[in-house]
């Protein structure tokens, strides 16, 4: 702690000694930093945007329309949608390596048209075989698709900074808002859609991208200056040895891990505390107001004070006190309104410790990175994670099955982010290592 308060004033006293401090530009709202972006830049997080309007419009009501309306039983629908994130997650590498190889328009264009063919089929699949591989192509078109568009906007976030405009984690967080933005839009376009049928939702996740496609065969570029195709094979040898690197992939794999817990722990802990699903919905959207509001001030708050290693310390040590929250509650008993407001300080703790994580882990991948193989550590990034989530989370439901004292397993959850710190690489090297 007393080297990173050394670290702030030693900052602090360079900025004043050179004069920076008064010529730094004023604080500028989201509209006016999405002004000064390149214009592929904008088209990229609209892309997003976009993507996950289409995406959330649809997935969160599979697993009911495969239990009632197909009538799947309940261990085949929780396979169907592990398949569907294992195709999607355990391929972004596979993803990433296209794109360096073939470039970033022809793997997001190859992405659209999968999606769309995707959630065509799903919306009239009527047997388990044409489900599954329904959710096969839907989640290998996102494989496809993500690392192009997470990788170049990676890259142009550095290239963005070295032209002067500031820290490159603004860029990033900006994507993670209209990503965020996108997960809170497209449920209520779904929720709305529901009411004519599944098919009519699928259709229409189907129509948006649509719209992706023909704005990327208009406005992508066919060659991106400063992006170079990898023709030689090798880069995953050198990944694996990359030790740096794939301790930030551990690191931020936890990350991952405490989020998913929204999914599996903190249903559990809202029904003790209220009988009840229902405040979920309350809850999700808490976490997806305060990324959309406040993540822009958060990052540029964290980047005038802090390096891409201290952002994500903090990040991480958030997201353990998150946990430890309802851990010192749950032997109260506290049940109603006062119960769930322990779930709802993990919520707060969870999303800003994100907040800090998602777009500094992003930002430090190019500093890693192998010379013209952004694509590859971007998917690997996911990827390894993905496995990391896979192992912990069958893990955690086994945690929670057990007749553990009530904080113990909240208590577990809380030392693996915290304990994460210190996978971290020592130091961050390159040009984002200072916000």
């Amino acid at each position: 702690m007393t080297d990173l308060i050394s670290r702030v004033l030693a900052r602090k006293t360079a900025r004043a000694s050179t004069g920076k401090e008064a010529s730094r530009p004023p604080r500028e709202s989201t509209w006016r930093l999405c002004k000064e972006l390149s214009p592929l830049l904008r088209l990229l997080i609209l892309t997003q945007l976009a993507f996950n309007i289409g995406f959330y419009a649809v997935l969160p009501f599979l697993a009911e329309h495969l239990g009632t309306a197909i009538g799947m039983a309940g261990w085949l629908v929780g396979f169907v949608l592990g398949l569907r994130t294992f195709s999607q997650q355990g391929l972004f590498v596979v993803g990433g390596w296209l794109v360096d190889r073939f470039g970033v328009r022809p793997v997001v264009l190859a992405g659209c048209v999968l999606r769309i063919a995707g959630f065509a089929w799903l919306g009239y699949a009527q047997t388990g075989g044409a489900v599954i591989g329904a959710v096969l192509v839907i989640g290998f078109a996102a494989a496809l698709f993500s690392p192009a568009v997470e990788s170049e906007v990676a890259r142009q976030a550095v290239v963005w900074e070295e032209d002067g405009h500031g820290p490159r984690t603004r860029v990033l967080a900006l994507f993670s808002v209209a990503g965020q933005a996108g997960a809170f839009v497209g449920p209520l376009l779904g929720a709305l859609l529901l009411a004519v049928d599944f098919r009519t939702a699928c259709l229409a996740g189907a129509a948006v991208f649509v719209l992706v496609l023909a704005g990327h065969l208009w406005l992508m570029p066919q060659h991106i200056p400063g992006r170079v195709r990898v023709r030689e094979r090798g880069g995953a040898r050198v990944l694996l040895r990359n030790r740096r690197f794939l301790a930030l992939c551990c690191a931020y794999g936890t990350y991952l891990l405490a989020y998913n817990q929204l999914y599996l722990a903190l249903p559990d802990e809202v029904q003790r505390a209220t009988g009840s699903q229902a405040p979920l919905s309350w809850l999700f959207a808490l976490s997806s107001v305060l990324v959309v509001f406040t993540q822009l001030p958060v990052t540029r708050w964290v980047g005038d004070r802090l390096d891409l290693r201290h952002s994500m310390t903090a990040g991480l040590l958030l997201i353990a006190s998150g946990f430890a929250v309802v851990a010192v509650a749950r032997p109260a008993g506290w049940t109603g309104v006062a119960g769930l407001l322990p779930a709802a300080g993990f919520v707060i703790l969870l999303t800003v410790g994100q907040m800090l994580v998602v777009p500094a882990a992003r930002a430090w991948v190019p500093d890693l990175a192998e010379e013209g193989r952004l694509g590859l550590y971007m998917g690997a990034l996911s990827s390894v994670s993905g496995l990391i989530v896979l192992a912990g989370s069958a893990a955690t439901g086994s945690l929670l099955d057990l007749d553990l004292p009530a904080a113990v397993p909240w208590l577990a959850l809380a030392a693996v982010p915290a304990l994460a710190v210190a996978l971290l690489p020592r130091r961050a090297e390159g040009a984002g290592a200072a916000a």
